[in-house]
């Protein structure tokens, strides 16, 4: 019977995701993402590897307690050399075949990995799970954007296989090659690659939206929670405010421990309503000098992080600014730029709007400006 090992790669930050934690140790469904991944090769593969990121053992530790591994592999700056890693790491258990997979993608079937298995043991010295592309791809230019034709368009998943010497010793001999995945170190050598049907199940999460559609598709069931957030501010000296991120020239300032940007304080205690988690002033107490004047961003950044810590995926953001001075509606573009830009969502989720009090109250005399903001989340019910 052959030797296979699993190469689960797990060294990445997951920046894209927006999480203050690398996200393959976020809960999906209840469950980290890298161990749902690991587990997925249970009864597969003889070694599973792993190469995680550097200062990521505490978190790693706490989400593979009780998984029988290999010590994990401290991964490198890139993909390939945290791969090459791992590869270095397995050669001494001297397997036949490995499996290398992105702990990214933790719906990863039996189905799937026993298919990519079938093609090596037939004998294939690589093996790459593929789908055709279904939707119009279209290439942006200098000039616009140009379609490409999608016949004989695919996209590449793993856990791609491989013949375990000849994708080692690919790997050392092209470590400079600019490669993504390790089906391209793979064709760099000359490798004949075989194709296995990929499954649409199999996403790889980069975004907080693939991590709710892959909550989805595990039938766990979720809910979706609004939170509502209130702040003011009073006028003061100066000659700018900031609200929603951005710096308007006025006649007066505001009044703050940080920027008083009353727009993101808002907006910042209605994600933490969202999760329960207090508001702002428990996070970022007005009485520490270190948040002395601060951009309100990281506020809303330290937010949103939470929020996605909790497996939450923010759906929509709304923002209602309360002044009779400055006006808003040629800055709400930029606002709602912003604010997509610090919560890593598209725009066409964020609203921001305006409104006076018609001369009444403290906002009415031009004391001030107050702000008011709902964000909804879904999240796995709990």
């Amino acid at each position: 019977m052959a030797r296979i090992a699993a190469l689960i790669v797990a060294a990445g930050s997951g920046s894209r995701l927006g999480s203050a934690r690398p996200k393959q140790y976020l809960p999906l469904a209840g469950i980290s993402v890298i161990r749902r991944a690991i587990e997925a090769f249970e009864g597969h593969a003889l070694f599973l590897q792993t190469v995680i990121g550097p200062g990521q053992d505490a978190e790693y530790e706490a989400a593979t307690e009780g998984l029988y591994l290999l010590p994990p592999v401290t991964g490198g700056a890139t993909r390939a050399e945290s791969v090459r890693a791992g590869l270095e790491s397995l050669a001494a258990h001297d397997p036949d075949f490995v499996l290398i997979h992105d702990a990214a993608r933790p719906l990863v079937s039996h189905e799937l990995i026993a298919r990519v298995i079938a093609a090596l043991e037939s004998g294939a010295r690589a093996s790459v799970p593929m789908l055709a592309a279904a939707d119009t791809l279209r290439r942006q230019t200098a000039e616009g954007w140009e379609t490409i034709p999608r016949e004989n368009m695919f996209r590449a998943q793993t856990p791609q296989g491989f013949d375990f010497d000849a994708i080692l010793k690919a790997h050392r001999e092209f470590a400079d090659a600019q490669a993504t995945d390790d089906m391209a170190i793979a064709e760099c050598a000359g490798l004949e690659i075989i194709v296995v049907a990929g499954e649409e199940s199999n996403i790889k999460i980069t975004t907080q939206d693939d991590m709710a559609h892959a909550a989805r598709l595990l039938g766990g069931a979720s809910e979706t929670r609004t939170g509502f957030g209130f702040d003011a501010h009073r006028f003061g000296n100066g000659d700018h405010v900031f609200l929603c991120g951005v710096r308007i020239a006025h006649e007066r300032g505001l009044e703050g421990h940080s920027d008083a940007d009353a727009g993101l304080h808002a907006l910042t205690d209605a994600l933490l309503a969202c999760i329960s988690a207090g508001d702002i002033g428990q996070h970022f107490p007005p009485t520490d000098e270190r948040w002395k004047g601060a951009a309100s961003s990281l506020f809303l950044e330290h937010a949103a992080a939470l929020v996605r810590e909790a497996g939450g995926a923010i759906l929509n953001c709304d923002v209602t600014l309360i002044c009779e001075a400055p006006k808003i509606s040629q800055h709400r573009d930029a606002m709602r730029a912003r604010i997509a830009e610090i919560l890593k969502l598209d725009i066409s989720r964020i609203s921001v709007k305006a409104t006076t009090t018609e001369g009444m109250g403290f906002t009415g005399r031009r004391e001030g400006i107050a702000a008011q903001a709902l964000a909804t989340i879904e999240r796995p019910r709990t």
